[in-house]
This record gives C-alpha cells, sequence and structure tokens, in this order.
C-alpha cells in the first residue's frame, strides 16, 4: 500500500468513527475478544476523504491491526443473518454480521498474514453440498480452508500454494473461487506478491481429499504481467498483481495488473485458449494502483465490475456484459468517491440481505483497521441498474 497523498478535506463523519473505533478497542480488550492489536501497532490514523465522498450505511468495528480483503457469504435460509469475512494482516479472519459487530466465536486467528479471501457455495464435502471460504496465508506461503457458516478449518493445517517455485515466488496473495457450471468443480486461482509473466497465476481444482478435508491440484498457471513500476517518494516500486475475481456465471476471470489494467481470461481451464488474454480494460484515469475488484451481477448476465482507484479513494465502475458483439469491451461507466481510504480489497453482491441494502450490499477495506458496508443504491444513484429483487445465487 502506498503513502499517503495529499490530505483533502477530513470527512466528519469519518472522523467521527475513528474515534469510536477506538473507543472500541478499549472495550473489546476482554478475554473473549478476537486478538488485541500489538504493543508496536501504531493508532488508528485519521481518515483523511473527500468531504462529498459517498458515505456508508455503517462501519464495522475495527480490527486489531490492518484490514486487507472481504468476502460476503449469504445465508440462503435468513439473509439477514449472512456475513461478512475480512482478513487482517496481523493474521486473523475476523467474521462480522450486518451490523458490523465482529462475532469473536467465528473469528480464526494464528495465520502468519491473512491477505485475500473468497466464499464458495455447494462445494461437494463427505457427499454433501458445503459452503466453503479459501483465504491466502502470504507470510506461512499457505491456503487456508474453511467449513461455512462454522469457520471450521478443513485444510489439515494448510495447503502448499506455489509448491516447487523458489520461496520468493511462493507467497499467495490474492484468490478468488470459481464454481464451474457444467459439473460443478471448485476451482481456486491464486496470483503472488512475485512471479513471470505468463505464469504468474496457478489455477487449483479443490477437491474433497476423502476425510472431510480439501485438496488441492494444480491444474495450470497463466496470467500475463507488466512489470511496470512507478515512484513512492522518489523511490521506484514494482507492481504486482493481488486482486482477482471471478464471473461464475460468465465464466471471466479478472485480475488487477496494478500499474497497468484489468486484465480478463476464461475461467474454466478446459476452455479453448484458456491461457490467452481476452482483454485489458481500466488502463488510463487511475492515481496510480488498480487493487480490489468485484462484480455487481445481475441473473440476465448484466451489471457491472467495481475497480478500487486505492490512491484516489474512488471506484471506478465498467459494464459486466461488454458491449453489444463484443463481450470483452468494457466500458468505464463512471467512478464513485467513498469514504473507504486507500481501499484494497472489496466486494459486491446483488441480493437483498435486509432493508439496509434493498439493491444489494457492497463492502470495502479502510486503512483504518475497518470495513465499511455501502447500500447498492446509493453507490448507483441515478446512474446504474439495481437488480431486480435482487440475484439468486447457487
Amino acid at each position: 500500500m502506498k503513502s499517503k497523498t495529499a490530505s483533502p478535506t477530513l470527512n466528519p463523519i469519518l472522523l467521527s468513527t475513528a474515534i469510536l473505533s477506538i473507543a472500541c478497542l478499549i472495550a473489546c480488550s476482554g478475554s473473549d475478544a478476537p486478538p488485541a492489536a500489538p504493543a508496536d501497532t501504531p493508532e488508528i490514523a485519521a481518515v483523511r476523504v473527500a468531504a462529498d465522498a459517498l458515505a456508508p450505511v455503517l462501519i464495522t468495528e475495527p480490527t486489531a491491526v490492518d484490514t486487507d480483503d472481504p468476502a460476503i457469504w449469504i445465508n440462503p435460509e435468513d439473509p439477514a443473518e449472512s456475513l461478512i469475512l475480512g482478513t487482517d494482516k496481523g493474521g486473523s479472519i475476523y467474521v462480522f454480521d450486518l451490523d458490523g459487530k465482529i462475532i469473536p466465536e467465528k473469528t480464526f486467528s494464528g495465520m502468519g498474514r491473512a491477505n485475500n479471501i473468497d466464499v464458495e457455495y455447494g462445494f461437494m464435502l463427505g457427499g454433501e453440498p458445503t459452503d466453503i471460504a479459501v483465504a491466502t496465508d502470504r507470510n506461512s506461503n499457505l491456503l487456508r480452508g474453511f467449513r461455512l457458516p462454522e469457520m471450521t478449518p478443513i485444510d489439515n493445517g494448510g495447503i502448499p500454494a506455489f509448491a516447487g517455485e523458489p520461496p520468493e515466488l511462493q507467497k499467495p496473495m490474492g484468490i478468488s473461487l470459481y464454481k464451474r457450471p457444467s459439473d460443478g468443480a471448485v476451482f481456486a486461482v491464486v496470483s503472488r506478491k512475485s512471479g513471470p509473466s505468463g505464469a504468474y497465476l496457478w489455477q487449483y481444482l479443490i477437491e474433497d481429499d476423502g476425510s472431510g478435508q480439501v485438496k488441492a491440484t494444480k491444474v495450470r498457471a497463466f496470467g500475463t504481467f507488466s512489470d511496470a513500476t512507478s515512484m513512492d517518494e522518489g523511490v521506484p516500486e514494482l507492481g504486482e498483481i493481488e486482486s482477482v475475481a471471478i464471473d461464475d456465471a460468465l465464466g471471466y476471470i479478472y485480475y488487477s495488473d496494478e500499474l497497468a489494467g484489468v486484465k480478463k481470461y476464461h475461467a474454466d481451464p478446459d476452455a479453448p485458449n484458456a491461457n490467452v488474454e481476452l482483454a485489458i480494460f481500466g488502463t488510463d484515469g487511475f492515481a496510480d494502483q488498480r487493487e480490489g475488484i468485484s462484480i455487481y451481477a445481475i441473473d440476465d448476465g448484466t451489471g457491472y465490475i467495481l475497480v478500487s482507484d486505492q490512491q484516489g479513494n474512488t471506484f471506478r465502475i465498467f459494464t459486466r456484459e461488454g458491449e453489444p458483439g463484443n463481450p470483452h469491451n468494457h466500458r468505464f461507466v463512471k467512478s464513485v468517491s467513498v469514504s473507504t481510504n486507500e481501499s484494497d480489497g472489496s466486494e459486491v453482491t446483488s441480493a437483498v440481505l435486509d432493508p439496509r441494502f434493498p439493491s444489494g450490499l457492497f463492502v470495502s477495506m479502510s486503512d483504518n483497521q475497518t470495513f465499511h458496508y455501502y447500500s447498492w443504491d446509493d453507490i448507483a444513484g441515478d446512474d446504474l441498474t439495481k437488480a431486480p429483487n435482487g440475484t439468486v445465487f447457487d
């Protein structure tokens, strides 16, 4: 994450939030609370965003160290009981309710550095359809798997990532799960801190190992990398590939080549020309790094791709379906200024979870140890489509 840029007007909503966050850290210091911040953890910084930035519906309780990436698990029986999973770089995965409250009994700690996380529905485990989450542990070079909603580990202590690569090329970062419509097979696409162009990302088949745990088998390596650099306080800084998002229904992978653009590939590793880059978009208009990608999916195949302009404190929004006759031409629609600061990871759903989010929920991390919940109605404004009655998810 970059150093802070010039400071615009302080948003009073976020100033009060920072104060409340500090109070919550004090109040949550009991023995049953999630891990406390280490003694050398900096105080929560005042979040500086534009005065006219879109305000969230609510902001979560703060985590101990540094938030990174959220995922949304939708409760099929009671959407109001859905969960937000959020990684913290201090080595924990926090679980929040829709009020932004931490659920201590579901929070998982003891990882090296929790980076990104994603959710998939209906994975076959022990012969039963099971919802799962898979996260990357960057410092331990592992993938971690969990049964939802319990957050029970199901990975035999962790699955090695990028096995056989030199140590400096084994550090997993981004992850997105894909359920192939034709047969229900579940895959994980994983990016890393450093990697070679053409094989920067690996795709794994996730399977039941026969003992109620999951295993992962590499099925391909792919993904070009621009090798571009930017200047950070006068020092050249190499870009990287972190954020990955997969559109299960349409069958495409999107990832942020941070200093170049958003790149697109087939999600099915067995598709013809699966390793051929289909598109690159979002090549201009960003202050610097392209970060978190999330997909607002509508059942008719339309929707939007949201990409974090991290240093601009905005999300740039592109068409999901492309253009007539060219599904790989993802037109820029608009930019939304948000109250999250230096946002990295994000997630969105068009499902109706509760009355506060009538057309869906957008979640983004902020660098003051929190996640922000936005109503899609507020993101959409008068410019974007709202899913009629939410979306159907599998």
